[in-house]
C-alpha cells in the first residue's frame, strides 16, 4: 500500500496568489526519491481569519517517506522557509498528517 504525507496551512486573506506563487517557483526534487508518487497541493475552504491549503505527497511507503525527510532533496527544499521578506502569507505552523493506506480503489 502506500503512505500519504499532508501539511495543512492557515493562509492569511488575501495572500492566497503570494503563497500559490512560492509553490509554482520552488525548485520541487521529489521525482529524485525512490517511492515518490505524486505530488498535489489543495485549496481548500474560507475559514474566517484564512484560507486552508493541503500539501498532499502520495509515497509507495511510510519508509520511503522518511527517507526523504532525511534527504539533501529534503534539506534543500526547506532551506529558505521562513526567510522571505514581509509578513508570510502562512498563519503559524503548518500541521502535518500522516496517514497509511489500508483500502484503495482505482
Amino acid at each position: 500500500m502506500s503512505y500519504i504525507a499532508m501539511n495543512r496551512f492557515k493562509i492569511r486573506p488575501g495572500r492566497e496568489a503570494d503563497f500559490e506563487t512560492i509553490w509554482k517557483q520552488r525548485e520541487s526534487r521529489l521525482k529524485e526519491l525512490k517511492g515518490f508518487r505524486e505530488f498535489r497541493l489543495l485549496k481548500g475552504p474560507e475559514g474566517e481569519n484564512h484560507r486552508l491549503y493541503s500539501s498532499h505527497v502520495i509515497w509507495d511507503s511510510r519508509a520511503d517517506f522518511e527517507a526523504w525527510t532525511k534527504s539533501e532533496q529534503f534539506r534543500a527544499a526547506h532551506r529558505d522557509a521562513g526567510k522571505r521578506e514581509g509578513e508570510s502569507p502562512i498563519l503559524g505552523h503548518p500541521q502535518f498528517e500522516g496517514f497509511e493506506t489500508v483500502l484503495h480503489e482505482a
